[in-house]
């Protein structure tokens, strides 16, 4: 089935689905320009503003980055110059060697952060409007999207709780072994902060 073709995937369910992605993805690519533009900032140096805010230090350098975005090293480091050269980020001693260093954001940086996160703030409220089943089951099944792409190879990083070393299926439910306690789908998570990857 071709994906992009009307006619082939009238009864195609899952080339519809992709589709939506799709759609959605163009929704956030134009929500991210509109507050870049805003800001005076592209929409890759605002998602590395905020995932610098929000995430630890080990997971805060250049080739982290590339690899969090799946995009090129060179071009995370013009992104990362430009945010230099703007005062919103700092290079600070620190990482696995002596000529590592880790990103940080600057006070002016932590209050960009504040005007722009909320650019997909209009996706959400659309979700929150569904029925909270709804909600429980699309959460369950894009992190098993993500989990199949990342086997593959499509999508180089996640922190999601079916990769994770915590994560079981015990007495037919889902579990963690960190938390000691049996996963709801609302209780699945895309960005685990105590996330270890499972031994391959």
């Amino acid at each position: 089935m071709k994906v992009f073709d009307p006619k082939s995937h009238q009864q195609d369910v899952s080339g519809k689905i992709a589709i939506g992605f799709e759609r959605i993805s163009e929704a956030f690519r134009v929500l991210l320009w509109e507050h870049g533009k805003a800001a005076g900032l592209s929409p890759i140096q605002i998602q590395i503003l905020i995932f610098i805010h929000y995430h630890d230090d080990d997971l805060c350098g250049v080739s982290f980055l590339a690899k969090e975005f799946n995009m090129a090293k060179p071009t995370i480091s013009d992104a990362v110059k430009s945010l230099e050269k703007k005062r919103l980020l700092f290079k600070a001693p620190g990482g696995p060697d002596a000529r590592s260093h880790v990103l940080k954001l600057t006070p002016t940086g932590k209050k960009t952060v504040k005007n722009v996160e909320g650019f997909a703030d209009p996706i959400k409220e659309k979700v929150e409007q569904l029925p909270v089943s709804d909600q429980d089951k699309m959460l369950e099944s894009i992190v098993k999207i993500i989990f199949k792409l990342n086997q593959t190879g499509i999508i180089t990083i996640q922190r999601t709780c079916f990769a994770c070393t915590y994560y079981q299926k015990k007495h037919g439910s889902q579990y963690c072994n960190l938390m000691q306690t049996v996963l709801k789908k609302s209780d699945l998570r895309l960005d685990c902060p105590e996330f270890v990857s499972k031994a391959v």
